[in-house]
């Protein structure tokens, strides 16, 4: 059932957006020029209303009865910015540089009952609205509530009158903030049909010492606290201690075990016939044997490898400054353009691995990779767009912009894919195998329960979680809520610590498995690698359910649906990382031992 009603303008959004994608985010950081004369008018853009308890939920500010401009003017917008449901329209108000201006009227509106129900429906909920000026975001409620001592809403009151409080510092902008006249509001409560309301504003400006390149501090100062640094420190500290812990294990394992392992291993034939058979060793004519669905499993290695890179590449431009607090736009667009402009990694290692494990219908593995990440993506946007068209959300994307998206994938990252899967089809690489395969495979004798995958699997992802938990909490409510996270730096060791953590693991749990001569590492490498996915989506469902207020279909559709991809995502990326280092620990063990 549709909240409200909207029109979702279409734009034009030229392919310069992905040529120069760089360029454009750069620039975006460093400001352009945002320099004014005195009197110059600024437009005061209207991006979009919503509850407070879910920023995904967003309608145009036009779609409540406010004070309608005659003509719509609509700001051209990013491709990254209409993903993250930004609509901006110019607004009546006349804020001009360095005037003040106090109790100017906007407009006179006599609003209907139905005006009144729309406008009760927001206060009720706690709708906010943003306004962006000069780049610089700013918010403000709609209207508020007055409740008896059990909470039961008494009087409903919409704002009708807005301060904008504006700093300078010579030609430029630095800062605005917006605040509400209490004496100023207008009674919609319940059995009012009609009112006649008059909007207004005042304007007045200050000079300040801040420099222009420092006006975005104030939107980061939160994550500065010195409480919230000390509980990212000891985030760091706390990972910090498991990777320790890990190494020392692993050092263990690798000083004392696999040494007596190799004495035991390295003697003369004849005495070999002698021994019990039991251990790694005497998997060896099978633990290099390739994998069952062989081209689903290089597929899978293939986009986790895509996913790792793109990974890398946000993160150097979030730590050059290229994205900045409160505009996901940026990061939206980087996010689409490099995930097409990496295809190729994917392509590329899919294909290569394809070969060596002497896969021949390489066209259809080309096709899984294409669709192994994009398969998904694509059911879940289709229907969280849908739903978000029935409610008439901004976060509904237009027709255009989902064609652009289309031609990007289409051609880009398709053809990429293609490009790079050829190459490897034709790279001259060999697997290698430091071990010959035997002809029929070992019998696996029986094993303990918690020998079996699906006790490994829970058991991988629990140390690489508890390395990234306390993060996870400023992650989410930086997603789905009006927080912000700043910290890139952070984030980064911590995401580093996140793949030593992954992939000493996997190493450990994958010894363990050959030492009960369980050659079947391939496909359990990878799931005990991507296992903290499944960690991070459980933490997901006790995050809606214990820290959020969300509510509603479409707020719980956008929330497990888009978790579920990014999981899944963080699932090909680790996964990927822990095959790849149980691969390099197998090759090593079996190159150091005599075999057939």
């Amino acid at each position: 059932m549709a909240i409200i009603k909207s029109r979702h303008p279409v734009g034009v959004l030229s392919w310069y957006h992905v040529v120069l994608v760089l360029g454009m985010l750069v620039g975006s950081a460093l400001g352009g020029k945002h320099k004014f004369e005195k009197d110059q008018k600024i437009i005061l853009w209207a991006n979009k209303v919503g509850p407070f308890s879910s920023p995904t939920e967003t309608y145009q500010y036009f779609d409540l009865p406010f004070c309608q401009p005659k003509t719509k003017d609509n700001k051209p917008l990013t491709l990254g910015e209409v993903v993250d449901g930004n609509r901006m329209i110019a607004t009546q108000y006349d804020v001009s540089f360095r005037v003040d201006k106090e109790k100017m009227s906007l407009c006179k509106r006599k609003l209907s009952s139905d005006d009144l129900a729309a406008f009760r429906k927001a206060v009720s909920k706690d709708y906010y609205f943003q306004f962006v000026f000069d780049d610089l975001p700013v918010w403000g409620y709609v209207g508020k509530t007055e409740k008896d001592a059990n909470g039961n809403i008494q009087k409903i009151l919409l704002f009708t009158h807005f301060n904008f409080d504006l700093a300078y510092n010579d030609d430029r902008v630095i800062e605005i903030n917006i605040s509400t006249d209490p004496t100023k509001v207008a009674d919609i409560s319940e059995g009012a049909q009609e009112a006649n309301v008059e909007f207004t504003y005042s304007v007045s400006w200050k000079e300040t010492h801040v420099k222009f390149s420092q006006r975005m501090d104030k939107y980061r100062k939160y994550q500065f606290l010195k409480h919230h640094l000390d509980i990212h420190w000891f985030s760091i500290i706390n990972s910090f201690v498991t990777v320790m812990l890990l190494t020392g294990f692993l050092a263990t394992i690798f000083m004392r075990v696999l040494k007596k392992d190799f004495l035991k291993y390295a003697v003369d034939e004849e005495e070999v016939e002698d021994m019990e058979e039991s251990g790694w060793k005497f998997v060896h004519g099978d633990v290099f044997r390739f994998p069952i669905h062989k081209s689903l499993f290089c597929a899978f290695a293939g986009t986790g490898l895509q996913v790792l890179v793109l990974t890398f590449f946000v993160f150097g431009l979030a730590l050059i400054g290229t994205f900045y607090p409160y505009n996901r736009g940026a990061m939206f667009t980087a996010l689409i353009v490099l995930y097409a402009l990496t295809a190729g990694c994917a392509g590329y290692t899919s294909a290569s691995y394809f070969k060596q494990m002497e896969g021949k219908k390489w066209v259809r593995n080309l096709l899984l990779t294409i669709g192994v990440f994009c398969g998904p993506l694509l059911v879940v946007f289709a229907f969280n767009n849908s739903v978000a068209w029935v409610y008439g959300s901004t976060a509904a994307l237009p027709v255009g912009t989902i064609i652009i998206m289309i031609l990007i994938w289409l051609l880009v990252s398709a053809p990429l894919t293609i490009v790079g899967g050829v190459l490897g089809k034709n790279a001259k690489v060999d697997f290698a195998a430091p071990c010959r395969t035997n002809k029929y495979p070992r019998e696996i004798p029986d094993l303990p329960w918690y020998r079996s995958t699906i006790p490994q699997v829970i058991m991988a992802g629990f140390l690489p979680f508890s390395a990234i938990y306390i993060e996870l909490y400023y992650i989410f409510a930086s997603i789905w809520s009006l927080k912000v996270y700043t910290l890139y730096s952070i984030l980064f060791i911590v995401f580093c610590i996140l793949l030593v953590v992954t992939a000493f693991v996997t190493i450990a749990l994958t010894y363990f498995q050959l030492t009960a001569e369980d050659h079947r590492w391939w496909w359990r490498s990878y799931m005990c690698g991507g296992s903290t996915g499944l960690f991070v989506y459980g933490y997901a469902i006790y995050y809606f359910y214990a820290k959020s207020d969300m509510s509603g279909f479409m707020q719980t559709a956008f929330y497990f649906g888009y978790n579920f991809i990014v999981c899944y995502a963080l699932f090909l990326l680790l996964g990927f990382v822990g095959w790849r280092a149980s691969l390099a620990f197998v090759r090593r063990i079996y190159r150091a031992i005599k075999c057939e």
